[in-house]
């Protein structure tokens, strides 16, 4: 695993790999809970972990805004940017995974054991 570099003061690396799995989820949402209005917490991953982007966008809608920065199988790269102002807004939809996806098949998230 390499280190994430600092990328500036609004931008804070996660990286998930380094996370148990069974407390990754658990984690992610705890960061991005401490982010203030305007943050962006760079996730890095090895698979596409749809099944929590589509839980964050549940549980928060429009106030995260997701954005891929890298999506190459073993290298994810997710911005997720905290915008209070979005609240009424509907979110983004997800990108369709180019191919894998969380946990690889099967449908449930391999990143937090389900």
């Amino acid at each position: 695993m390499s280190e994430l570099p600092i990328l500036d003061n609004t931008v804070f690396p996660f990286d998930a790999r380094g996370v148990a799995k069974r407390f990754r989820h658990a984690a992610i949402f705890g960061a991005l809970e401490s982010l203030e209005d305007g943050e962006t917490m760079r996730f890095v991953n090895d698979h596409d972990p749809l099944p929590l982007l589509g839980q964050i966008q549940q549980r928060y809608g429009a106030q995260i805004a997701i954005a891929y920065v890298a999506r190459e199988p073993g290298n994810i790269v997710i911005d997720f940017r905290i915008q209070l102002g979005a609240r009424d807004q509907e979110p983004a939809p997800i990108p369709a995974p180019q191919g894998g996806g969380c946990g690889g098949g099967g449908g449930g998230c391999g990143c937090s054991g389900h």
